[in-house]
């Protein structure tokens, strides 16, 4: 039922640390994944570390805001692959200049520069991935695609003002498009999302512990206080929830956002 054998996986933001875990995922499940990023060579890591476990993957440098560039991706891998069964939308982040941080950066100082960034990264950088490889899944009559969210959109965090924003948008465009896709060219083309709750990466890891000391830093342990299992995600933690929604195992679910957050988001913290 979760078996992912023939199947071929595109992957957005694949080389990052919550992507790569999920482009492994994917390939362990029997996919060919298609590994998709702006730095080729962290691409190139993330591949040959697939295939040294004896899955199927290989890589390709293109950014998710580039349509023209996307496309050429798309026709590539149909020429290699023939088809395209899973797209991936796991490219975002945030940036600190779109950050409201107390008593270094107000709200009202926030450059557009930096919010426009964020939001088209998260945003557009997930519905032109799914305007060019969607359109695959439409003329094959099938196909899956996962967004990722982030808990961030569902009760807006301090701070980060653009991203939750352009996070809570994809949760709305998920439902949106599950239903374009079912009702107006196939039904057995499904749209769902995984909504991250705290997740240690490249870009937040010494916001949460302290690079000195590998102590929790305030935020971080505000963080921790607040999730009922006492600890952060691990990259593999989204893979059971993301072959879950990939597979047949979920034949029947399409337009929902998957909460994996250690249970953040049932806790008041009282």
């Amino acid at each position: 039922m979760f078996d992912l054998t023939g199947k071929v996986a595109v992957v957005t933001g694949g080389s990052g640390a919550l992507g790569a875990a999920m482009c492994q995922g994917l390939a362990a499940a029997g996919a060919t994944v298609v590994v998709l990023a702006r730095r080729e060579t962290q691409v190139t890591a993330v591949v040959n570390a697939i295939t040294a476990a004896n899955g199927k993957a290989w890589g390709l440098s293109a950014d998710v805001l580039d349509t023209a560039g996307l496309a050429a991706a798309c026709e590539q891998i149909l020429e290699v692959e023939g088809r395209i069964d899973i797209l991936v939308n796991g490219a975002g982040g945030n940036k600190p200049e779109a950050t409201a941080i107390p008593g270094q950066r107000s709200f009202f100082d926030l450059p557009r520069e930096a919010l426009e960034w964020v939001t088209d990264l998260n945003w557009m950088g997930t519905v032109l991935p799914c305007q060019v490889f969607g359109r695959v899944m439409t003329e094959q009559k099938s196909g899956v695609i996962v967004n990722i969210s982030s808990m961030a959109s569902f009760t807006p965090l301090t701070r980060v003002v653009a991203y939750a924003g352009a996070k809570a948008a994809i949760n709305n465009f998920t439902q949106w498009l599950a239903v374009y896709m079912a009702r107006e060219h196939h039904p057995a083309i499904r749209v769902n999302a995984i909504a991250p709750g705290f997740f240690l990466g490249d870009q937040n890891r010494f916001l949460l512990i302290d690079e000195k000391t590998g102590e929790l830093t305030p935020r971080g342990q505000q963080i921790i206080s607040h999730t009922p299992m006492g600890r952060f995600g691990e990259p593999e933690d989204l893979t059971g929830t993301l072959l879950w929604l990939a597979s047949d195992a979920s034949r029947f679910v399409t337009g929902i956002v998957v909460p994996v957050d250690g249970g953040f988001s049932a806790y008041t913290g009282v």
